[in-house]
């Protein structure tokens, strides 16, 4: 009986150790796929970083007057004036009598009502 409780406590052991190995290496993995994950988000954020600069060169004001300038015959292009805008009172709204009239229920569902 004795020697059927070492050998079960052996087995449990080695269950025990390879349960162990296997999570030891499940983890390592995991770590290596988050570094990854990490190293992909930074890459991805000096790139935004790069974009943004270069977004913010080719929108300078001087840049851009001065392709409105080149372009003027093919473009109309022209500098905005505080003329041109207008006040909310100037926008024209729907007359107030072309409502919606309903004059019956409609069904909207394609269930039957309940009696």
């Amino acid at each position: 009986m004795r020697s059927f409780f070492v050998i079960l406590t052996a087995l449990a052991v080695m269950a025990t150790a390879f349960w162990a190995y296997r999570e030891n290496y499940r983890t390592q993995a995991s770590l290596d796929e988050s570094e990854e994950i990490q190293r992909s988000i930074g890459e991805a954020r000096a790139r935004l970083a790069v974009l943004r600069a270069e977004w913010a060169y080719l929108n300078r004001p001087d840049r851009l007057r001065e392709l409105a300038d080149i372009n003027f015959e093919r473009l109309g292009l022209l500098p905005l004036s505080p003329e041109q805008f207008g006040n909310a009172d100037q926008v024209t709204y729907p007359m107030e009598d072309s409502t919606l009239v309903i004059t019956g229920a409609i069904e909207v569902s394609n269930f039957e009502a309940l009696r």
